[in-house]
């Protein structure tokens, strides 16, 4: 078992770590001379990273989904974890163990499928049921299916995390479509199993988690409709217009156009689906960021982009002393980007000034809100209790005098 993770991390501290690359690219710095901007992970979560010296005898040494040993200097900037490298070597598949670096479910894989099957077998509409059952006797889509995560990064982002939303999906259709007089609940089943079927073939999960070149060229809604096409006709007789609703399920499931959905849903099932889809995936992702560890005792987390928001640590806010409100966080047009630096490996001090940190970006991206041009978010307005006039000046009371006394 491999020590530390990068949960463990803390801050100001040089650790020795072995990761797996998610992301690599070569950038230069305004002298000319390249750097490092790295994405590292493990199964307790992902970490940036920079390498700032001696980068050209370990640059084309590695590349992304390979695993990495560093040593270097974990730091923080705007409550964002940064590891500075010191010095770099690429492992071999036979120096790690896979279990260390690869998120997965906390439930057993298999037993939840076989949960998946029974809850199927239940199900009272034969030409739904046959449907569902011919899509996971399928052997290549069943093992994808077990160890697929349900996303790349936002939610459910582990082995095993398509199948957990699935049947979180199935619970969740079970205690809300009684509800409601006018729900299929089989059709809302049928929705929850295949609403993200084509995820089984749109991500790429065997090492690090990415996008297949399918899935970048088609998406899981396009490759979804393809696998409901193919093990349909393996139902004999099924009703085309029943036909015509499940791929409205799958096609309507992000709810929005601009979410990317090419219709939104137009049926009750459809936008229940849709709205129980989104629930699950939004209330999995806030438990997933504060469960991380935090490098910094703090009652609230940075900027969380998927979420448009900061999140309260509510456990820590309800159990600590009062603590002032955060103040307002940047958006994600307005994310600080830590700059380059031309010192010598961990010799920057922790304190650096946000002016130098802000440095990086700026010059690929000029005009960026809060780089050199200066931040642009506006002050808070005061209440109107605080609005109390400034002490008069000199010539505002020889003004006064003139205009006569205030009301």
């Amino acid at each position: 078992m491999k020590s530390p993770y990068v949960g463990g991390l803390v801050p100001n501290e040089v650790a020795t770590v072995q990761f797996i690359v998610i992301n690599k690219e070569i950038r230069q710095k305004k002298t000319g001379e390249p750097y490092l901007s790295l994405q590292l992970a493990d199964r307790t979560g992902e970490i940036e990273a920079k390498m700032w010296d001696n980068v050209e005898e370990v640059m084309h040494t590695f590349d992304r989904d390979d695993f990495v040993k560093a040593k270097g200097l974990m730091q923080l900037y705007q409550k964002r974890a940064q590891f500075t490298i010191h010095r770099l070597r690429r492992l071999d598949d036979s120096e790690v163990d896979f279990g260390d670096y690869f998120p997965c479910s906390e439930r057993n894989l298999d037993d939840m499928f076989r949960e998946l099957q029974d809850l199927i077998a239940s199900m009272g509409n034969s030409h739904l049921r046959s449907l569902l059952q011919a899509v996971l006797r399928d052997g290549s889509i069943a093992e994808k299916f077990k160890i697929a995560p349900a996303a790349k990064s936002i939610h459910h982002a582990c082995r095993g995390g398509l199948l957990e939303h699935v049947l979180s999906l199935c619970t969740l259709a079970r205690l809300t479509a009684g509800h409601y007089k006018n729900v299929d609940l089989d059709l809302v089943l049928t929705g929850a199993v295949l609403h993200d079927i084509g995820k089984v073939e749109e991500l790429s999960y065997h090492r690090s988690f990415g996008y297949s070149s399918e899935g970048q060229l088609l998406g899981h809604i396009v490759i979804g409709l393809k696998i409901l096409g193919d093990k349909i006709r393996e139902v004999p007789d099924f009703p085309p217009r029943l036909r015509t609703l499940v791929e409205h399920l799958i096609i309507s499931h992000h709810g929005e156009l601009e979410f990317g959905s090419p219709k939104v849903p137009s049926f009750p099932e459809a936008l229940l689906l849709h709205h129980l889809d989104n629930m699950d995936s939004k209330m999995e992702a806030m438990r997933s960021i504060l469960g991380k560890a935090s490098p910094i005792e703090a009652d609230f987390t940075g900027w969380v982009p998927s979420l448009e928001r900061v999140l309260l640590r509510k456990e820590q806010f309800l159990q600590g002393a009062f603590v002032p409100e955060p103040t307002r966080q940047a958006g994600p047009e307005q994310q600080p980007i830590p700059v380059e630096s031309s010192q010598p490996a961990g010799s920057e001090p922790a304190h650096a000034s946000a002016q130098q940190k802000a440095t990086e970006h700026a010059h690929q991206t000029p005009g960026l809100p809060g780089g050199p041009e200066g931040d642009r978010t506006p002050p808070p307005p005061r209440d109107k209790a605080d609005r109390r006039p400034s002490a008069p000046t000199l010539f505002g009371e020889k003004l006064q005098a003139v205009l006569g006394p205030r009301k």
